[in-house]
């Protein structure tokens, strides 16, 4: 007996809007129609362990077939089907989940064996057949009912309903593939290839198997039974085309290194081991498991614009997103993983998460968890964090200097520095332990290389006392000191910054007379370079050079540098001041061309800073009068 009932208007115009607006990518379909089908398994299950009519020991299976001839993709499950009513209430209605419905039942279970995974929320996941399907075909039996019955509907005004005798327990639903168009190829959902790599995406750890007949080309044989290698014969055979028990499913005590190497190579496309691996399983007030790998080399385009950062999500072994970006901060962006839970809030397309608390909170999770293990790494592995460190420590730098220092504490000792008396890494931690008596402050100094810091004459006096000095060689490493301002109540200091080093009583009175005693031929100096820095004064700092350029407190000199790098900089530029050394041989021949009045003081004075401006890094305003000005006073240092 056949019946055509109609769908409601209210009805037409959400499955209109669920067909053409709710589901952005039309694959989607597969994924929804495995999870409906995992569901009805679950439900047979759980309503066999206390209903002694329902079969036991039931070969749980999904079953997918392709016809092309047909144009057809039937998909079957051997769960708990449905009844008329159920059907018409579950199908014939929108948005009406009867999984929704069975939720509810069960939360008011107790023990784990009363407890069933349900994937459905909001009953609208077998509407997205109509994405791909001209018309859909479910034929369904339940062991509550004696009839079976066939819903047909092409999703549009109305749908059939029939009885059918003789069906199994189940439900098979034959969607009829729609042509190709010039925008869509739905061909795709009837070629074998394609079907599996979705049940891999999408499916891969729904826990039953999931099978289809697959062809396969494999060599014929001659009458002895010896291949012959020239020519094949198709054979049929049905795979399991999914994992279905996820690794991170397992305990971790029963899974090796081996085999998470082996899944992050596979998962992530990636021909080395990780470097590391996290095994997170939480369960309290926020429940998710979640398997996080750190990458042994920096991807290629880590710091590109392209680069997109974020773990794979899924809700119940179903895969809802390939890359979560709110799960790990930016600091973070190397890592590769995934997290599972099964309390996140979806949208009614289970496409996109909705932001709740509960994310945000696995998010801090995650971030507690891999900071933990780099803690534990630079303990207990010095080697392979360097290693790591070598690879991302720029991004732990970019971690502290972002949002204001937000994350300095969480961070701080995770940071390794190089210094001027050992080759080694330190932290900063260590570098304090090892502070002389009588120093005050920790020292650092901006360069690429150790022998580029070695170099610089702004380190003199503080190399003449033993103190230490960190190597900054990253852009970033004076943002984010400043930012930090001190660690353990010893604030940071540049050595060509501001009043670098603490003179003892004697040397303070000396440089104070020394400053007074010169002070109109220091106004000249100033007068000279009124145009290029803020002040000309006696060295603190200089034992050995001649002169050095350094920068007041605020924006240094390496942050200036920077800054011009960004097209949109509006020219920032440190303030500078050119310090001169009164102990070195020049300083008395700037001493004598000041008292004799002498006409050249000017280029001295001049060439003077332009030579502070090359050890600095700096460019030279004019190369050209550098040269005239260099050539001359060697011409006359020659005829004297």
């Amino acid at each position: 007996m056949s019946e055509i009932r109609q769908y409601k208007t209210e009805s037409k115009r959400l499955l209109d809007l669920m067909i053409n607006s709710i589901y952005t990518n039309k694959e989607i379909f597969l994924r929804e129609l495995i999870s409906n089908a995992s569901d009805a398994i679950d439900k047979f299950h759980y309503y066999q362990l206390t209903d002694e009519k329902l079969e036991k020991g039931r070969d749980y299976q999904i079953y997918l077939e392709i016809n092309k001839d047909a144009r057809t993709l039937t998909i079957t499950d051997n769960g708990i089907g449905m009844t008329k009513e159920e059907l018409i209430d579950s199908l014939g209605t929108i948005a009406k989940s009867g999984s929704l419905e069975f939720m509810k039942k069960l939360n008011e279970k107790k023990t784990e064996e009363e407890k069933v995974e349900i994937i459905g929320q909001f009953g609208v996941g077998f509407y997205s057949s109509y994405m791909v399907s001209s018309k859909v075909e479910v034929f369904t039996k339940s062991p509550y009912s004696e009839m079976g019955y066939k819903f047909t509907s092409n999703g549009t005004e109305d749908y059939e309903i029939d009885e059918i005798s003789g069906l199994e327990e189940g439900t098979k639903i034959v969607l009829y593939i729609r042509d190709n168009t010039e925008d869509d190829k739905y061909d795709d959902f009837l070629n074998e290839y394609r079907l599996k790599t979705l049940v891999k995406k999408y499916s891969d750890y729904i826990r039953y198997p999931i099978k289809m007949m697959v062809t396969k080309y494999v060599p014929k044989k001659d009458a002895d039974g010896k291949e012959i290698e020239t020519e094949t014969e198709e054979v049929k055979e049905i795979q399991v085309l999914n994992s279905m028990l996820p690794i991170w499913k397992k305990k971790k005590n029963e899974v090796t290194d081996e085999e998470l190497n082996e899944f992050y190579k596979t998962k992530y496309y990636d021909y080395q081991d990780p470097l590391t691996n996290i095994f997170i399983n939480i369960e309290g007030a926020v429940n998710y498991t979640a398997l996080i790998f750190i990458p042994k080399k920096a991807p290629y385009d880590l710091y590109s614009e392209n680069y997109e950062k974020g773990l794979q999500l899924y809700s119940k072994g179903v895969f809802i997103m390939d890359k979560c970006k709110d799960l790990v901060p930016d600091y973070f962006r190397f890592v590769k993983g995934l997290v599972d839970s099964n309390d996140l809030s979806l949208n009614i397309s289970r496409e996109i998460l909705q932001q709740n608390a509960l994310l945000s909170k696995i998010a801090t999770n995650v971030e507690k968890k891999i900071t933990s293990k780099l803690e534990n790494m630079l303990k207990n592995e010095r080697e392979k964090y360097i290693e790591f460190f070598e690879n991302y420590g720029v991004n732990l730098k970019y971690g502290i200097y972002d949002k204001y220092g937000l994350k300095k504490d969480l961070l701080q000792d995770l940071i390794l520095f190089k210094t001027i008396n050992s080759d080694e890494y330190i932290t900063l931690s260590e570098y304090v332990e090892k502070m002389q008596e009588g120093q005050d402050s920790i020292y650092y100094a901006s360069g690429k290389t150790k022998e580029a810091v070695l170099a610089m004459p702004q380190l003199d006096r503080i190399k003449s006392k033993g103190y230490d000095v960190l190597i900054c060689p990253d852009d970033i490493d004076e943002f984010m000191l400043q930012v930090m301002t001190e660690y353990k109540e010893k604030k940071f200091k540049s050595v060509n910054q501001g009043e670098a080093l603490e003179l003892d009583k004697e040397e303070e009175e000396k440089i104070k007379q020394i400053s007074e005693d010169k002070k109109p031929m220091l106004e000249k100096f100033r007068e000279i370079l009124k145009e290029e820095v803020s002040d000309v004064v006696i060295s603190r700092r200089l034992t050995d050079s001649p002169v050095c350029l350094v920068s007041k407190d605020g924006l240094s000199f390496e942050m200036e540098k920077v800054m011009d790098k960004i097209p949109t900089s509006k020219g920032y530029k440190a303030e500078r001041v050119l310090e001169l050394n009164p102990n070195h041989k020049l300083f008395e021949t700037l001493e004598n061309l000041y008292v004799d009045n002498d006409e050249s003081l000017a280029d001295y004075v001049t060439l003077l800073y332009e030579e502070a401006l090359l050890i600095e890094g700096f460019p030279i305003k004019n190369p050209v009068d550098f040269a005239r000005r260099l050539s001359e006073l060697m011409i006359k240092s020659y005829k004297y």
